[in-house]
């Protein structure tokens, strides 16, 4: 319910892009980027402006090439973002803050029961998603990289 006590906490009026991550939601989310790799020269870029880069993408549903400049190069950010979806340091990310969310609201830290409905349990005896998608789309792949995507 939003209380003016509440409503206070979820104001994001002081930062420059309503998507950047505050001190506080930096100072959860930093541990679970992983570091730099060992060799070679440092890292050269603020890891929060690449967060709050993909942040920006995601929440705004924007193309990658019209990210604002303010966060970076655009290349530097969608490399970051498919290195962290490859190496699952997104889906880790997203599981801690679920799990905190859960936490915050009182409940416990993981679901303990779950709704199946008859479309779920058709989809799953038919093998998912995956077999779905592949029976109607033909994979297509490409040597060259797409300029769509950068």
């Amino acid at each position: 319910m939003w209380t003016k006590k509440n409503r206070a906490s979820y104001n994001r009026d002081h930062l420059w892009y309503p998507s950047d991550l505050t001190d506080e939601e930096w100072a959860f989310v930093e541990p679970l980027i992983p570091p730099a790799k060992r060799g070679g020269n440092k890292r050269s870029v603020d890891i929060r402006d690449i967060v709050n880069g993909i942040l920006y993408v995601l929440s705004t549903g924007c193309q990658w090439r019209a990210i604002p400049k303010d966060f970076g190069k655009k290349s530097t950010i969608y490399d970051y973002f498919q290195r962290w979806v490859d190496d699952r340091t997104l889906g880790r990310l997203h599981d801690a803050l679920y799990e905190r969310c859960r936490d915050l609201s009182g409940r416990e830290a993981s679901p303990t029961a779950a709704i199946i409905d008859s479309q779920s349990v058709k989809s799953a005896e038919k093998g998912g998603p995956r077999l779905t998608r592949q029976a109607m789309m033909q994979v297509r792949r490409s040597r060259a990289r797409s300029g769509i995507f950068l």
